[in-house]
């Protein structure tokens, strides 16, 4: 079972038996750009990296996003974790973040977000999904399905420690030039330099 939210719309992840929420796991799966008609010029390969900015309850922020190797960790601060790089779509895992579900308490927010590293600005090929599993929850999907932006970068839920002890999960999809126009969006104030991987 699974519940697809709409734009604007929030659950809540609910602990199940259990004194926490366990591993969260954020997946993010893309489509690349199929050739139409056989005299058609071959489509640019898309690379999406999925990432996200964090903010914890005594205030430290920063990212987590294969851009700069800034893969986090799990075990420890942020207790956040990418798990690799896909730079192809090809694979079927996808491109995984994990979140330390007994570490909740102190984590007060977290924006998930994906950008195009390389290839062509078109969503709709794409087709990104991004799945929130929890233990003893259902799975949470959130569709990428406004496409009409040529903007390179998507904060696609914003997680937020509503008790102290669980997230809600929302989704946002809103479209930005860069991470410094998506950080100001959302009034995270980091500073930002070019990076590469």
């Amino acid at each position: 079972m699974a519940v697809e939210l709409k734009k604007g719309q929030k659950v809540s992840l609910e602990k199940k038996g259990s004194a926490t929420l366990g591993e969260i796991l954020i997946n993010l799966n893309w489509s690349q750009p199929v050739k139409k008609g056989f005299f058609a010029p071959k489509p640019q390969p898309i690379d999406l990296d999925l990432g996200c900015l964090f903010e914890l309850q005594d205030g430290r922020k920063g990212c987590v996003q294969a851009l700069g190797n800034a893969f986090g960790s799990f075990n420890d601060l942020p207790y956040i974790a990418l798990d690799g790089d896909d730079r192809s779509g090809a694979n079927s895992a996808g491109e995984n973040l994990r979140i330390n579900g007994a570490k909740v308490s102190e984590i007060k927010r977290v924006l998930i977000y994906t950008f195009i590293y390389e290839g062509a600005t078109n969503w709709e090929t794409a087709n990104g999904i991004v799945t929130v599993k929890c233990p003893g929850n259902e799975d949470i999907i959130v569709r990428m399905d406004e496409y009409g932006s040529s903007k390179p970068m998507c904060a696609i839920a914003l997680l937020e420690n509503t008790t102290g002890s669980t997230f809600s999960v929302e989704k946002v999809v809103s479209f930005f030039d860069g991470h410094q126009f998506m950080d100001e969006a959302f009034n995270w104030g980091l500073r930002w330099v070019a990076g590469s991987k």
